[in-house]
C-alpha cells in the first residue's frame, strides 16, 4: 500500500524523521513493508507510539526536538549504538513559518534553518559513517519550495533551498563509496502542515485535492528499491 510489493528492504536499518504524522509517517510504513527495521523520530513521543504501533514488532521509537543541536547529537548516538550500521536515512522532520521577507523575524528564519536544514546537516555527518558501512542510501524530502521561492515563502524557501544544496554535494562526495542520495520535492501534500500553510492563506484545507503521503512514499520506495545499476537522484512530484 505504501511502497513497493515484495521485501527489497529486508534486514535493513531505517531512520526516518518527522515520522509521526504525513510523508514521514508514510515513509516509515513503506520502509517496513518493504522488510525494513525501521527507527521513527520526532518530537511528538505519543504520535510516534501509534505509528510505532503501525508498523509493528520491527519499529524502535528515538524522540528529539530538531530545534535542539543537543537533542540532534544525542538521536546521533542513539542510533549508532543500536544499528551499528545505517542502510536507510530519510530526512522527513520540516517546519514553516510564511510572510514576507520584510516582516520575517530571524527567530522565525531560524526555526526554518535549524529543522529544515541543520538538523539534516548535523544527522547526515554523525551517521554518515553508518550509512557508508551499509552502502546504503540518503532521502532528503524536499519541497517545491527548494526548486523555486515564492512571494511569502522566502524564509522555508531558504531553508529547502539550502537542504538541495547540502544533498547534492553529498552526492557528488560519497558516489565512490557506493552511496546513493535522493532529493524528493514534493508539491502541496496532504498533512499538518498544509492545514496550517492554508490557515495562514485563509484557504479552505481540503486534503483530497492535495497529493497523498503514500503518493510520495511509494515514489520514495521505488527509487530506494532500485538495482544498484540505477540511481534516482531528484523526484519532483506535482498535483494533479
Amino acid at each position: 500500500m505504501y511502497g513497493v510489493s515484495g521485501r527489497p528492504f529486508e534486514g535493513q536499518w531505517g531512520l526516518v524523521t518527522g515520522a509521526s504524522s504525513g510523508i514521514g509517517r508514510a515513509l516509515a510504513l513503506a520502509l517496513a513493508e518493504g522488510g525494513a527495521r525501521v527507527i521513527v523520530s520526532g518530537r511528538d513521543a505519543a504520535r510516534l507510539a501509534r505509528v510505532a504501533a503501525e508498523v509493528g514488532a520491527e519499529a524502535h521509537v528515538l524522540p528529539a526536538d530538531l530545534t535542539d543541536a543537543d537533542a540532534v547529537a544525542r538521536l546521533g548516538e542513539a542510533v549508532a549504538a543500536l544499528t551499528g550500521a545505517l542502510d536507510l536515512l530519510v530526512h522527513s522532520a520540516g517546519v514553516v513559518t510564511l510572510g514576507p521577507v520584510a516582516d520575517t523575524r530571524v527567530e522565525d528564519l531560524d526555526l526554518n534553518w535549524s529543522v529544515n536544514l541543520r538538523a539534516p546537516f548535523l544527522l547526515t555527518t554523525r551517521l554518515l559513517p553508518l550509512v557508508r558501512a551499509a552502502r546504503g542510501q540518503v532521502v532528503f524530502v524536499n519541497s517545491g519550495a527548494g526548486l523555486n521561492a515564492n512571494p511569502g515563502w522566502g524564509a522555508y524557501a531558504a531553508s529547502k533551498h539550502g537542504l538541495k544544496a547540502l544533498a547534492d554535494a553529498l552526492r557528488a562526495e560519497v558516489r565512490a563509496d557506493g552511496v546513493r542520495v535522493l532529493s524528493v520535492y514534493p508539491g502541496r501534500t496532504a498533512s499538518p502542515m498544509q492545514v496550517a500553510v492554508k490557515a495562514h492563506e485563509g484557504a479552505p484545507y481540503e486534503p483530497q485535492r492535495l497529493i497523498q503521503p503514500e503518493d510520495v512514499s511509494r515514489m520514495v520506495a521505488q527509487a530506494l528499491a532500485l538495482p544498484r545499476t540505477a540511481h534516482v537522484v531528484d523526484v519532483n512530484i506535482r498535483g494533479a
